[in-house]
């Protein structure tokens, strides 16, 4: 009886397994054929009907072909490179990169558009000169867009004596393409570190985009810590212009990259908040990552949104500290 039933769970384990490669391999086909799209819809659908015909009706031999055509699928897929050199949208036209001299780190291509709408404006890029001595903290933005679950991280650099740096992790979008959550599991988007003026990149979300949310937190780390952390930025932004990567919404997107950015030994301790990462405020609160002004998470939280002050502050020149004033993340702990 043993025996049966061990055998039973390795048949139904091996079943479930072919249904999940066979749905990733028509999923494959559906997103990242080189064909139109009504063409690469009749491939995942063919594949997905060829293959029941020979798992089911053409016994050992017709399962084998089926499983060759998934070695042949996958082998396609992974070979596919990703590049540098598309036709962009325009706010992910340019590739950011640093040069570093001592103290002293210039930035190119960091993008500081001036907005009319979130889809009406004109393309500008800059080159900015900071110094890692005068760094002097991270904030972080964690921005919604609809589900109190998803979220996007953008980390903005504290300078003494200069206006922030934000980098911003996203998909590299081509002109005509749209953010699928699916298709983000292949290989349709790259991914990019956008480095940007803070009235840029927060303000888009709040005062042009409709249905987002920024709440903005200072992280509770050192100055060194800080400048450390901006190295690690600077050492992928300057890897990603010289060798693409692809994005992946499960293991290379906007918080996954954030925690890579550091040596194996380390990293923060895994957590599934950090693939459900609009639950990652939560998980830094629990840790001591944020700064809370003496407050407990909900109160944080609530107060920590600046949609309002954003919107008021719009074109202002001291926006940045605007959007801070009365926050209590930048308040000293009662």
């Amino acid at each position: 009886m043993l025996i049966r039933l061990l055998r039973s769970l390795c048949v139904k384990s091996t079943a479930l397994l072919v249904v999940l490669v066979l749905l990733w391999a028509a999923g494959a086909l559906w997103f990242d054929l080189p064909m139109p799209v009504l063409e690469r819809k009749l491939a995942a659908v063919t594949l997905l009907l060829g293959f029941a015909a020979l798992w089911f009706f053409a016994g050992h031999r017709g399962r084998l072909a089926g499983i060759a055509a998934l070695v042949g699928i996958a082998a396609w897929w992974f070979s596919q490179r990703p590049s540098n050199d598309r036709p962009w949208q325009p706010d992910v036209a340019q590739t950011a990169w640093a040069e570093i001299q001592g103290d002293e780190v210039t930035l190119h291509n960091v993008r500081n558009c001036d907005y009319r709408t979130e889809t009406d404006y004109t393309p500008r890029w800059e080159s900015r000169t900071v110094r890692i001595s005068q760094i002097t903290g991270i904030d972080l933005a964690i921005n919604y867009w609809g589900s109190p679950y998803m979220a996007h991280p953008i980390a903005s650099f504290q300078f003494a004596d200069a206006p922030p740096v934000c980098f911003s992790i996203e998909t590299r979008k081509e002109i005509g393409e749209s953010y699928s959550a699916i298709g983000g599991i292949y290989r349709q988007y790259e991914l990019i570190y956008i480095v940007a003026d803070e009235r840029d990149v927060i303000r888009v979300r709040t005062n042009y985009r409709k249905g987002e949310d920024i709440y903005l937190y200072h992280l509770n780390i050192t100055p060194e810590t800080a400048r450390m952390r901006f190295m690690d930025y600077i050492a992928t932004l300057n890897q990603l212009r010289d060798h693409a990567r692809w994005y992946n919404a499960v293991t290379t997107n906007c918080t996954t990259s954030i925690r890579t950015q550091h040596a194996v030994a380390k990293r923060a301790p895994w957590d599934w908040r950090i693939l459900v990462n609009g639950k990652g405020d939560e998980m830094m609160f629990e840790r001591g990552y944020l700064h809370t002004g003496g407050l407990g998470f909900a109160e944080l939280k609530a107060r920590s949104l600046i949609d309002d002050r954003a919107r008021a502050a719009n074109d202002a020149p001291d926006f940045s500290a605007r959007i801070r004033a009365g926050e209590p993340s930048f308040q000293p702990d009662r």
